[in-house]
């Protein structure tokens, strides 16, 4: 951890704890199917650190949603925390909602919007882009 901004948050019953330090490399919502069936919502809402500034405190389960990821929940109350991937060296991306002040991180865009639910509507004016944003997009 570093003497950047401390983000703290946890499962809803408190047996697994986290924290990141510094800013986020991004914040989105994802509409992917994935995401969508790993946490029982239309879409998931997601920040992306560092891995080497995120730490668990706790035991948290984990399992290979698909081929090269691994997410991690609460085995306890099973609220979704992580994501992790080989995609993604290096990252470790937190549930927004899981923050103990999930205000603090709005969410700056729309990823993988071509397979939203059609009935979401995404009027909030944040950029949206059908797949992935690109590395240029931050």
């Amino acid at each position: 951890m570093t003497d950047e901004a401390i983000h703290s948050g946890g499962c809803g019953c408190g047996a697994v704890r986290y924290r990141a330090a510094g800013k986020p490399i991004w914040v989105a919502h994802c509409h992917c199917r994935d995401c969508r069936k790993q946490t029982g919502a239309a879409l998931a809402t997601w920040a992306g650190f560092a891995a080497a500034s995120f730490a668990f405190t706790g035991a948290p389960l984990g399992y290979p949603s698909s081929p090269g990821t691994v997410r991690r929940f609460c085995g306890t109350c099973g609220t979704p925390l992580t994501f992790e991937s080989t995609r993604f060296p290096g990252e470790t991306d937190i549930t927004i909602c899981s923050l103990d002040d999930p205000e603090q991180m709005p969410p700056r865009d729309h990823t993988r919007a071509a397979t939203k639910l059609s009935w979401v509507k995404l009027a909030d004016g944040l950029p949206v882009y059908p797949d992935t944003r690109s590395a240029a997009d931050g």
